[in-house]
C-alpha cells in the first residue's frame, strides 16, 4: 500500500461502494460558515470565577456580565452549596462506580429523593444523571404500544426523543392550544391509555403552559399528565415547586419532572409521582438501570440548594422582579420582547445572522447573552436569562449596551 493510503481504500474498491458514512459530517458546513463570518457563538470557553462578583463570569482574562445562565437563584457559588458538595465528596468519594440498581445507591440518594418528592407533593421520586435522561427515560418507559402521548408542539428535545423512543402513538397538539388538545383527546380510542405531556415553563420563550386547562381536560378524558418543571422549580410557586404550584394545580398533575442544573445548582434530574409509577421506572427505565448513579457531591449540592431556597425566599422574589423590569424596559426601548412572568426574557430578532451579530456585539462589550436560532425556538432570539444576583445597575448596563450595539449594527 502506498505511503499515507487509508486501510479503508481496498474495501471501497472491492465492494464498489461510492459513499462514505462520514460524508454527512464533511458536508455539515453551518458551523464553519458562521465561524468564517466571525459569527459563531457556541462552545465559548469560560474560566474560573476568581475575582468575579455576583452576576459575573470570566472568559480568559476578561470579566463579563453573565445574562445567559440558568442559575436563576444564584446558588452555584453559594457557600452552603459549595461546602455540602465538598463534604459529600470527602465522605463518599468522587463516584459510586455502579448503577443504582446494583451497587450505586447511597443513603444520600434515597434521602434526597424523599425531599424532592415532598417539594413537588408526590409520593415518591427517582434521580437521574441529567435532566435530558430523566425525560427520555420516563417517557420511553411509561408509554408502550397501545398508549398515546399527546405532546405540546414546542416541547424540549429530551421529551421529543423520549416519545420517539417509546412504542406509543405520539400526537403533537398546537402550542398551548386547549381546543386542539381536546380534539386530540376526543380522537383517542377508549382502548388507548393517554398521557398528556407539557412543560410548565417553556424553556426557550419562557411562557407558561395553561396547566389548569390541561389538567381539567385530562381528567375529563381520563388521561394522565406529565409536566416538565425544569425552568419552574425554584422560580415559581409559594414554595418554589414550579409552574403547577404557581397556577394552583400541583396536586392534580400526575408526574412532575425537574432538573438540578438550573435553580438547584448542580447536575442531574428527577421524576416524581405515585409510588407505583416511580417503582416501575426504577426497574424498567433503561437509561436509569444501565447508567452509573449520580455522584454524592452533585446530590448533596441539590439538598443544600433546596435548603437555601427555603431559607432565602428573597432570591425568588428578586429574580422575578429583575426579569419583569428588564421585560418592561426593553419594550419601552422598542424591542420585541415575548410575554412572560419568568426570568427568561426572549427578545425576537427576525434574521438569524442579525441574532448572531448582536450577540457578538454584546460580547465585545463584555456582556454574554445566549443566541437561540430556529428551529430550537419558534423565533430567532436573544434569550436573556436573569438571576437573583443581577443588580439594577447591571440591568441598566445590559439595556444601554443592547441599544448601543443595535444602533451601531442597524438591527432592531
Amino acid at each position: 500500500m502506498p505511503s499515507g493510503s487509508s486501510a479503508v481504500a481496498p474495501a471501497v474498491a472491492q465492494t464498489g461502494r461510492s459513499r462514505d458514512l462520514f460524508e454527512k459530517c464533511r458536508s455539515f458546513t453551518r458551523p464553519r460558515d458562521l465561524q468564517n463570518a466571525g459569527l459563531y457563538m457556541y462552545f465559548e470557553v469560560f474560566s474560573d470565577r476568581d475575582g468575579c462578583g455576583p452576576g459575573e463570569i470570566r472568559m480568559g482574562d476578561r470579566k463579563l456580565l453573565m445574562f445567559g445562565s440558568n442559575d436563576y437563584l444564584d446558588l452555584i457559588t453559594h457557600p452552603q452549596v459549595l461546602e455540602a458538595a465538598v463534604h459529600a465528596a470527602r465522605k463518599y468519594g468522587t463516584g459510586c462506580s455502579g448503577s443504582r440498581l446494583l451497587n450505586g445507591t447511597l443513603d444520600l440518594h434515597v434521602e434526597v429523593e424523599a425531599e424532592l418528592a415532598s417539594l413537588v407533593r408526590k409520593e415518591s421520586a427517582i434521580i437521574f444523571g441529567t435532566g435530558f435522561q430523566a425525560n427520555y427515560a420516563a417517557l420511553s418507559a411509561l408509554a408502550e404500544k397501545g398508549d398515546v402521548l399527546l405532546c405540546d408542539h414546542t416541547l424540549h428535545a429530551s421529551l421529543v426523543e423520549g416519545s420517539l423512543r417509546s412504542q406509543a402513538r405520539t400526537v403533537r397538539f398546537r402550542h398551548n392550544d386547549l381546543s386542539h388538545l381536546e380534539r386530540c383527546l376526543r380522537n383517542c380510542s377508549a382502548e388507548e391509555n393517554v398521557l398528556v405531556v407539557s412543560e410548565g415553563v417553556f424553556s426557550m420563550e419562557g411562557d407558561l403552559a395553561d396547566l389548569p386547562g390541561i389538567v381539567q381536560l385530562a381528567q375529563r378524558y381520563q388521561a394522565r399528565t406529565y409536566v416538565d418543571e425544569a425552568h419552574g422549580i425554584g422560580v415559581l410557586g409559594p414554595t418554589g415547586a414550579g409552574a403547577a404550584e404557581h397556577l394552583g394545580v400541583l396536586d392534580q398533575v400526575d408526574v412532575v419532572m425537574g432538573t438540578f442544573s438550573k435553580s438547584l445548582a448542580s447536575v442531574g434530574g428527577f421524576v416524581a409521582g405515585p409510588a407505583a409509577v416511580i417503582d416501575y421506572l426504577k426497574h424498567t427505565a433503561r437509561p436509569f438501570v444501565f447508567s452509573a448513579s449520580l455522584p454524592a457531591a452533585s446530590v448533596a449540592a441539590v439538598r443544600a440548594a433546596m435548603n437555601v431556597m427555603r431559607q432565602e425566599p428573597e432570591r425568588q422574589r428578586n429574580v422575578l422582579r429583575v426579569g419583569e423590569r428588564l421585560r418592561i424596559e426593553l419594550r419601552r426601548r422598542g424591542f420585541n420582547v415575548l410575554d412572560g412572568v419568568t426570568p427568561i426574557v426572549p427578545v425576537v430578532i427576525e434574521n438569524e445572522v442579525d441574532t448572531c451579530r448582536l450577540c457578538k456585539g454584546l460580547l465585545e462589550e463584555g456582556i454574554y447573552v445566549n443566541p437561540v436560532l430556529r428551529p430550537a425556538a419558534t423565533h430567532n432570539l436573544l434569550r436573556i436569562s436573569c438571576t437573583a444576583a443581577h443588580t439594577d445597575a447591571q440591568v441598566d448596563r445590559l439595556m444601554e449596551t443592547l441599544v448601543k450595539v443595535s444602533k451601531r449594527l442597524d438591527i432592531q
